[in-house]
């Protein structure tokens, strides 16, 4: 009896042993295992600058000054930390507002679409408007600066040439992405829209329908987002129309509560900035940054793109 009783406890003790000995060894091949079945995505190499068409950035000459800008006086409200998407109020200053204008008009032209970033040409069903390649005026030239500080003067990063796009009753662009493949390393890191114009604009809001809003503060939002169902004068002093641009804000109601989907109602003298591209290193795009300049029902609409072009990694 003594020697079966010894005998159990022997086998228990070395069942207890391959139990903990199986263990270990599945917790060793777990991490590979799942890296294998599912792995993660690489960083990009560190490459060199490929060959672009210089004339297409804002960099200065090798002997041009700086311009005396004004200080900023922006102010900057964060909506979403993954993407970074940042809402700023007063980006242009009045003053600026009506130079952007004036410089622009002689210059409206038709725009066009590209399928593989080099030839163009126009297509009204999926982009319906006006835009104009800006001078480098001291003006313009200040807001690139501005643009650049706001991302913290990165290295290997450089402002497109800045665009207004004019957009009449009716006219719209399509969803789409403002990035293409970053495979290489190298491609356009971020945007802003900024408002130039919007008097007695209805519609023609920016909408982002895969991006989420999350928070408490969800109708102190609706000053500059549309917030359906909400009525006019709850949000803020703003005032909203009842109706609304309504597709882009999915789950959000009445109080602005978060939800997948946000219109931003344009707003002259603010802009919204996003990131276009994840920060790891693989070159991946932010799928929330898909984005449509909706319709505008009536009046004219300006804004101003400012595109970063530079390294990913």
């Amino acid at each position: 009896m003594q020697y079966l009783m010894f005998q159990c406890q022997c086998n228990d003790n070395t069942m207890f042993s391959y139990v903990v000995a199986g263990l270990a060894v599945l917790l060793f091949l777990y991490n590979p295992a799942i890296q294998y079945i599912s792995p993660q995505p690489s960083r990009l190499p560190r490459t060199p600058r490929p060959r672009i068409n210089e004339s297409l950035l804002a960099i200065d000459e090798v002997n041009q000054t700086a311009p005396d800008c004004p200080p900023d006086s922006y102010s900057v409200h964060i909506l979403s930390k993954a993407p970074l998407v940042i809402y700023i109020e007063n980006f242009l200053s009045k003053d600026e507002q009506s130079h952007l204008l004036e410089i622009s008009e002689p210059l409206f032209e038709p725009s066009t679409i590209t399928n593989d970033g080099d030839a163009t040409h126009r297509d009204a069903t999926i982009r319906d408007s006006e835009v104009a390649l800006l001078p480098r005026t001291d003006a313009v030239r200040c807001l690139e600066r501005r643009a650049l500080a706001l991302q913290g003067w990165r290295e290997d990063l450089w402002v497109e040439r800045l665009r207004t796009q004019r957009y009449g009753a009716a006219q719209h662009y399509a969803h789409h992405f403002d990035w293409g493949s970053g495979a290489r390393g190298w491609g356009r890191v971020s945007s802003f829209m900024a408002w130039v114009r919007s008097d007695g604009v209805e519609g023609g809001g920016t909408q982002f329908p895969l991006l989420r809003r999350e928070g408490e503060g969800g109708r102190w939002w609706c000053r500059w987002v549309e917030c359906p169902g909400l009525a006019s004068g709850e949000d803020g002093g703003e005032g909203l129309e009842k109706d609304g641009d309504g597709e882009g804000d999915g789950k959000q109601d009445g109080k602005g509560e978060e939800g997948t989907g946000v219109t931003f109602k344009p707003v002259a003298g603010n802009a919204v900035y996003w990131e276009n591209f994840r920060p790891d290193g693989t070159g991946r795009g932010w799928d929330e940054t898909w984005h449509a300049g909706l319709p505008v029902r009536r009046g004219t609409k300006v804004g101003l793109n400012i595109w970063s072009w530079g390294r990913l990694t």
